[in-house]
């Protein structure tokens, strides 16, 4: 570059580099390579001054400040906000951006192919002669414009649609396998090159081919070294503050990368991310007060590929794959605060980015806050009796549900009614005739026999379809009976308490639609968009059939003779739904049968049963009316209301604790034995007797803090359980057979205190 153009180039630049920047980071320049030190020094001098949405300050950094589309066909916001609580959520992206691109600059021409290289790279192999590689891994990397040069398809072709990148990915994939195998003095070359492209094109607006450059650097296999943990940095700050506009064509383009390149670049942010927490070595990397932008920078860049994966019509990865388990090592807890106090402000929380955030510390989040709220509300019932100079009842503190066996629904309802104010205190259950004192065990019955009963079939609240309950549309006159069902929800997450509840994932969403619960009572709730697919998992054989419908190549009209208007039974009765205005007198046709389908799945999973499902929703938003939930995706809801169905005893016997006993004993060993060969229904009876559920937590087997002990008893006597201590009490049986004899017996019949 001449020095008429560097000057200008230098005027395009923050003034950092106008000052900073040595002439050697000039293309073609003669002088030696600044050290990297340098290169820090340069970069950290007056972050402020970074461009556009540059993050400043310390782990709470300042976040760009771009305003991310939200619903529809949009790109949702990358980070939630206390204020705004939107809820990551993901359609599909537009087909354009609403910014136009600056003119692409002129590309030269490099006309080598995947095969050329990788013929290269063989002879370097065989002769140890790498001059012709190390000249195209020099040149490709020194600029936006090489890299370009090298990696895109036509030189100088537009791309302008956002599906397509222009990249030559094949090729990509190639120099990039084969780098690390390169000798280290080309692979030094390759890192100072993105320093001299970083630094020169550190400017804006952006082209499609600064992306495009971004694109291609982001998949640098280098960056999984720690040693190049400063450069990767820069590249995700560069890359975290772009705009709207940019972060969208980066969206599609990243969802088009192999599923192995992209679990490569997730793992890779995540590990960067975990390593800047908890290096290491404590010199390995800058102090965190000096660069406290990476975390925010880097997490904002992994928002991305989450927006990718969401928007990508089949997920590349589980959204599990998306947590980092090192964050349950943090003060989560002073994250959420600061979410909460800050809302859109520029301090940094990960709360702005659940997706990062495991369920296990989702529920810690939950728990806590569910504790702080126990505790207000029990501190102003007691601040409210001693003001009135009153006696102090210690049952104040606690939401006292006291229920009959024989009439446990409807004393459920009445005690749940009747102290509606007292919800958010800890529960606390009593059976009247019995001798249970309630230290957990006998909330997790409670609990565990009232949602066996309101979903009984015969009880007509809901019905089951596949695999799934779905809420029932008869009309009737009282829906407080599903606000109960929601209100029993809300207090199993409240009080960590999982249900044997199979709702479809479809049920959850609703329950998040709105995030927040409105304050107007007659505001739309639960109404939740729904697809095709949702029906499938609620009603298999209907969706099959309108599918069919979809697909149908004949004459729609005169073969299904249909019209937008459809027919259901309600307690024998046949009655008739228009899905529009006059329904009953337009035909389906060819034309609108996608409307017809839309119209008809939107009735069935929402219109048609907005009364009970809206009840549902107020009684679980009267516990659970938590900042906290606005973390939590559907799938995830569903694991803290249910737990996993998905029991495994090799788990819970490592985790398994012994009092009297040792690993060792002959009868610990035998009861092994036999839980392990027990089919999977005693499996689960056994789950029930230790610990009042047949659920496993979210934490796992580990979370059950599982315990056996040892009575000194004869061993005509049954095992005996504590289930609000997830404890096992038993006698010293002599053998295999005697153990399984004796367990059977005692898991199968582990219902009440038969003291009634």
């Amino acid at each position: 570059m001449d020095g008429e153009h560097m000057e200008r180039e230098r005027e395009r630049l923050p003034p950092i580099y106008h000052s900073s920047a040595p002439a050697g980071f000039g293309r073609g320049a003669k002088q030696p390579f600044p050290s990297l030190g340098t290169f820090i020094s340069t970069l950290n001098q007056r972050r402020d001054a970074l461009g556009r949405g540059g993050f400043t300050g310390g782990m709470t950094g300042t976040l760009s400040s771009n305003q991310w589309l939200r619903h529809g066909r949009e790109l949702p916001p990358i980070c939630s906000d206390v204020r705004h609580k939107q809820r990551l959520s993901i359609d599909t992206l537009p087909p354009e951006v609403k910014a136009p691109f600056p003119c692409d600059p002129v590309i030269p021409l490099r006309t080598k192919t995947t095969k050329e290289f990788q013929e290269d790279m063989e002879r370097a192999v065989q002769s140890g002669d790498w001059r012709e590689v190390r000249e195209f891994y020099l040149t490709t990397f020194d600029s936006f414009i090489e890299i370009n040069a090298a990696f895109k398809r036509e030189a100088n072709a537009s791309f302008n649609t956002i599906d397509d990148s222009g990249v030559n990915a094949k090729f990509v994939n190639a120099v990039y396998d084969a780098l690390l195998s390169t000798p280290q003095d080309i692979q030094k070359s390759v890192l100072k090159g993105i320093i001299n492209s970083l630094l020169r094109e550190w400017k804006g607006p952006r082209t499609k081919d600064d992306l495009r450059a971004y694109f291609i650097l982001v998949q640098n296999p280098q960056y999984s070294s720690t040693s190049t943990y400063v450069i990767y940095a820069h590249l995700l700050r560069q890359i975290a503050s772009l705009s709207e506009a940019d972060h969208h064509y980066l969206v599609h383009w990243l969802k088009k990368l192999s599923a192995r390149r992209f679990r490569q670049l997730v793992e890779r942010l995540l590990q960067f991310i975990s390593t800047r927490l908890f290096p290491a070595e404590p010199d390995e990397l800058p102090p965190l007060t000096k660069c406290s932008w990476w975390i925010p920078s880097a997490t904002k860049v992994l928002s991305l590929f989450n927006a990718a994966n969401s928007v990508s019509s089949t997920p590349i990865m589980p959204f599990t794959d998306f947590y980092n388990i090192t964050l349950e090592h943090i003060d989560f807890m002073e994250e959420y605060r600061t979410w909460q106090n800050y809302g859109n402000s520029n301090r940094f929380s990960f709360c702005q980015f659940p997706f990062i955030l495991s369920t296990v510390v989702k529920k810690a989040i939950i728990q806590k806050d569910s504790e702080q709220q126990m505790i207000s509300q029990a501190r102003q019932s007691l601040v409210s009796k001693v003001s009135r100079r009153q006696r102090v009842d210690m049952n104040l503190l606690f939401l006292n549900i006291k229920v009959r066996r024989a009439q446990l629904l409807s004393d459920s309802l009445d005690e749940l009614t009747r102290k509606r104010c007292d919800l958010k205190k800890k529960l606390r259950v009593t059976f009247v005739g019995e001798a249970g004192l309630d230290m957990g065990g006998l909330t997790k019955e409670w609990f565990l026999l009232l949602v066996r009963q309101i979903f009984h079939t015969d009880y007509g609240m809901f019905t089951y379809m596949k695999d799934c309950h779905w809420f029932s549309s008869w009309k009737c006159d009282n829906y407080s009976e599903f606000q109960l069902v929601g209100t029993l929800m809300g207090l199993a997450v409240y009080n960590s308490i999982a249900l044997d509840i199979h709702f479809p994932l479809y049920c959850y969403r609703k329950l998040l639609t709105p995030p927040t619960v409105p304050c107007d009572p007659n505001a739309s709730v639960g109404m939740a968009t729904a697809t095709l697919d949702d029906l499938q998992q609620i009603m298999p054989e209907l969706a099959h059939g309108l599918g069919e419908l979809l697909n149908y190549e004949g004459n729609v009209e005169e073969d299904f003779y249909l019209t937008f208007q459809i027919f259901q039974e309600e307690m024998g009765v046949v009655k008739s739904h228009n899905l529009k205005p006059g329904g009953d007198k337009i035909p389906v046709t060819k034309h609108n049968r996608k409307e017809y389908v839309q119209l008809y799945v939107d009735f069935l999973l929402n219109k048609s049963i907005y009364k009970q499902f809206a009840a549902f929703f107020h009684g679980f938003h009267s516990v659970c009316a938590s900042d906290a939930l606005m973390l939590l995706r559907p799938e995830e809801v569903e694991m803290l209301v249910c737990g996993s169905p998905e029991l495994e005893m090799s788990a819970l016997q490592k985790a398994a604790q012994y009092e009297g006993y040792s690993k060792t004993d002959s009868t610990v060993r035998c009861f092994w034995d036999v839980v392990l060969a027990f089919p999977l229904e005693l499996q689960k009876k056994l789950l029930h007797f230790a610990t009042g559920s047949d659920r496993v937590p979210v934490g796992g087997m580990a979370d059950l803090n599982f315990k056996i002990s040892k009575i000194d008893v004869s061993t005509d006597w049954l095992p005996i359980s504590h289930t609000c201590f997830n404890q096992i009490c038993l006698p010293p049986y002599r053998n295999r057979k005697e153990l399984k004899h004796k367990l059977t017996i005692a898991i199968s019949n582990a219902e009440g205190f038969g003291l009634e």
